[in-house]
């Protein structure tokens, strides 16, 4: 999430592959590429698609048009999205704010106002009405998408001020929403009677106290609950937690038990063994900064040794979220396709940034790479070979024959020699850049060219 006391800115048809030779490390790659299945597959739902079967298109961007238009407007995309190979889509957090009809939706006021009650200066939320975010979902759902919340728990904004005989001050902690659901005091933030802090607050805005039974009981353990409400009343599907730094993991991992579905976290770190650390206390996926970061020093950097080093999704691919660019992130300028290419290839979740797949980036080409994630890119991973601007990967195939992924971040065409899985078989380049088609020799070897500033994936024909 971007801070709050910052300026707003704004910155294939399918193909049955068939395999000519086997795998010798089909059993192996099986197992494994069972358990990230078993991860990932967990919409509860019926009707929907599998939630890690395809991509994820986080629906929104900072500072959407204004104007209650935006539920409308993701409503009448959702069935293309689904067509070209979304299965989920991430929507901002959506209910009343401080800043009502401006707002984003991370100064949450009333987890029950979806656009229903006049209160912080207007009865819509900046996104819409209850009634048409209910009917995006609807909408969704009946494209086979699910519905991710974007929720924000570790702070809230918009309340009254009152005095904290813990703090002996006055603080704006008296929350009174018009929905009368999840009323609050001081006593349902830092600091309490019981708890001063937790790991973290952000911006300054009330810290609600999670060891706290009734903010517990509140946001997900009662019948009517945040987390219920937002699931059996408006239609959600699974929750994407914001700033996950400000609280314990074993919030979201009470969160997820108790209500179910998908769930990753926005852990904020570089790290690849901290991500790892976070997802494995909270039971959760997590969003893949580090190979975020590694992929910025690798195309902005012109690197791409750089993609050797640690990410999540080398440790613990069934608990990545990968992504180029997210509502607070735009740093890869040179390369992005390239970026692109390099998630929707490889092992972890990938995510689509609206306005790359709606207005900045070439959509065919994104279409192209959702197909080959969805319909080659099974199995484990093997890097071939790497230097400043040449990078291949091997992808091992479970129920397809996988793939071979040759990024190229020179000017020039480039070629090379590789060894793949295949012998005595016609491969081919399924992103169209190259029209060669070689056949691989009986040791599996086979010399593939990839285009200037650009990518080739190579499976059998």
């Amino acid at each position: 999430m971007r801070s709050l006391l910052k300026k707003s800115w704004y910155i294939v048809p399918m193909v049955t592959v068939f395999l000519s030779c086997s795998n010798e490390n089909q059993i192996g790659e099986q197992l494994k590429e069972s358990k990230v299945k078993e991860s990932y597959v967990q919409s509860e739902r019926a009707g929907l698609k599998p939630i890690g079967s395809g991509v994820m298109m986080q629906a929104f961007y900072w500072d959407v048009p204004a104007g209650g238009t935006w539920w409308n407007t993701v409503k009448d995309k959702v069935q293309d999205w689904s067509d070209a190979g979304i299965d989920a889509i991430w929507l901002p957090p959506a209910s009343k704010a401080q800043n009502g009809a401006m707002s984003m939706g991370y100064d949450p006021f009333d987890y029950f106002d979806f656009g229903k009650y006049d209160q912080m200066g207007s009865v819509e939320t900046r996104f819409g009405s209850e009634d048409e975010l209910k009917g995006l979902i609807t909408e969704a759902h009946d494209a086979q998408l699910s519905v991710i919340a974007d929720i924000v728990i570790n702070h809230n904004s918009g309340g009254d001020s009152e005095f904290n005989p813990v703090s002996n001050q006055n603080y704006w902690t008296k929350f009174t929403p018009a929905s009368g659901r999840f009323i609050r005091d001081y006593n349902d933030f830092h600091p309490n009677h019981n708890f001063t802090s937790d790991t973290g607050v952000f911006g300054g805005f009330p810290d609600l106290s999670h060891h706290q039974v009734r903010v517990q009981n509140e946001l997900w353990k009662n019948p009517e609950s945040v987390a219920k409400y937002y699931k059996n009343v408006i239609g959600f599907d699974g929750w994407r937690f914001d700033y996950v730094k400000g609280f314990e993991p074993w919030v979201v991992k009470d969160w997820k038990n108790e209500v179910g579905g998908f769930t990753v976290g926005e852990y904020w770190d570089g790290n690849a063994a901290t991500l790892d650390w976070w997802s494995g206390q909270a039971e959760a996926s997590a969003f893949d900064f580090a190979c975020y970061y590694r992929m910025k020093d690798a195309f902005d950097g012109n690197n791409l040794n750089k993609l050797n080093d640690d990410m999540l999704w080398k440790r613990n691919s069934m608990r990545a979220v990968t992504f180029v660019t997210n509502h607070d992130t735009n740093e890869i300028y040179h390369g992005k396709m390239l970026a692109y290419a390099y998630i929707l290839t490889h092992e972890g979740y990938p995510t689509i940034f609206y306005r790359d797949y709606e207005e900045w980036l070439n959509k065919e080409r994104l279409n192209n790479l959702i197909w080959i994630h969805n319909n080659l890119a099974g199995g484990g991973t093997n890097i071939l070979y790497t230097d400043n601007d040449e990078y291949i990967a091997k992808r091992n195939g479970h129920n397809n024959a996988g793939l071979i992924v040759y990024i190229n971040n020179a000017n020039h065409w480039q070629e090379r020699w590789v060894e793949t899985n295949w012998s005595n078989t016609r491969i081919k380049d399924y992103t169209g850049h190259s029209n060669w088609e070689p056949v691989t020799q009986g040791g599996r070897w086979v010399k593939i060219q990839v285009p200037p500033k650009s990518y080739s994936v190579w499976a059998p024909k």
